[in-house]
């Protein structure tokens, strides 16, 4: 299960849903600073009949127990252990929800139940359809009852998901799947781009350049190329060390350090005009005129940068904030 914004409500509803003989086992990622204290396994513990705790490298995976990802670490399933790793973070998080739907889809093929719950951007999704693609069972929470409806919906656009209901009657519907009859299914083949990402995930020496083309654009992560996973219908990229990104995320990614930049920029240009007013009136009339030019030349660029700053956000905004002009009639762009 994978849940971020709005995701500690679902997980509540969710497993108190669940019988106390539930047969299988429940792998909980859920977004969460890395450096805070997560108290969701207490709050899972009693919100349910099945026993929680945090996820221990190693530990062999039970029945009837959930399993919350430890922060910091992305949480595996390998080889019917759980594996904690400090991975290369993917949409910016570790740990991220992908990691371990792809490896519970190749340990599990369609043993796996994938279950994408509240949060915002749009991580899960790729995971989720990891999961689909190896014959495993696709669950989404119903946007509609989700606090925070974008990832519910992102793994919508991406998978045709088997069931969307609310939170409340999910953990009703795993007890149902898990006491069906698995019919016989063929064996998922060979999937090395799969087997690949998990092999990232717990530090394993594979470099994206091998499967993927460059994609022209820099990591947010460390500044490294990025490469294109041509995913259908939506293409993910990684770098060579393994950072990944949806196109959603990588462009909140873009938008934050470009906003960084302008609060750089910013920076310099107040201290450009506070150097050259203390210049102009430690100087002779003659150079103080020079100086106070070049104050108010950085006050004004000063007050365009606050103005653009304040249409980050939309696109609408930054496309009548930067408008091109004509060759030969000033500036290049014209920030309003």
């Amino acid at each position: 299960m994978g849940a971020s914004a709005g995701g500690v409500e679902a997980l509540r509803a969710l497993v108190g849903g669940l019988p106390p003989d539930y047969p299988g086992a429940v792998l909980v990622v859920l977004h969460v600073p890395r450096d805070a204290p997560s108290a969701l396994p207490m709050i899972l513990s009693r919100s349910g009949p099945l026993p929680a705790a945090v996820a221990e490298d190693g530990e062999r995976l039970q029945r009837g127990r959930v399993y919350v990802a430890r922060n910091g670490h992305h949480l595996l399933l390998l080889d019917g252990h759980l594996r904690l790793t400090r991975g290369p973070a993917e949409n910016g998080h570790r740990p991220a929800i992908d990691p371990l739907f792809r490896s519970v889809a190749r340990a599990a093929g369609p043993r796996a139940i994938g279950v994408v719950l509240s949060g915002s951007r749009d991580d899960g999704a790729a995971g989720l359809a990891a999961i689909a693609a190896r014959g495993g069972t696709t669950i989404v929470q119903d946007p509609a009852d989700a606090l925070t409806p974008w990832m519910p919906r992102a793994a919508l656009e991406r998978v045709t998901a088997d069931h969307v209901l609310p939170a409340a009657k999910l953990g009703g519907l795993l007890a149902g799947i898990t006491a069906m009859d698995l019919f016989e299914q063929p064996e998922p083949g060979p999937d090395p781009l799969l087997d690949a990402e998990v092999a990232m995930s717990q530090l394993g020496p594979v470099t994206t350049d091998a499967f993927a083309p460059p994609a022209g654009f820099g990591c947010p992560s460390c500044g490294g190329g990025l490469f294109e996973i041509a995913d259908q219908p939506i293409p993910r990229y990684r770098c060579r060390v393994g950072h990944a990104w949806s196109p959603e995320s990588l462009l909140d990614e873009q938008v934050i350090a470009v906003e960084g930049a302008l609060w750089m920029a910013l920076r310099a240009l107040e201290e450009k005009s506070a150097l050259s007013r203390r210049l102009a009136g430690a100087r002779g009339a003659v150079h103080a005129r020079r100086f106070e030019e070049q104050a108010a030349e950085a006050e004004g660029a000063a007050a365009a940068i606050r103005r653009f700053i304040e249409t980050l956000g939309s696109t609408a905004d930054l496309e009548d904030a930067v408008k091109p002009r004509a060759v030969g009639s000033g500036p290049a762009f014209d920030v309003r």
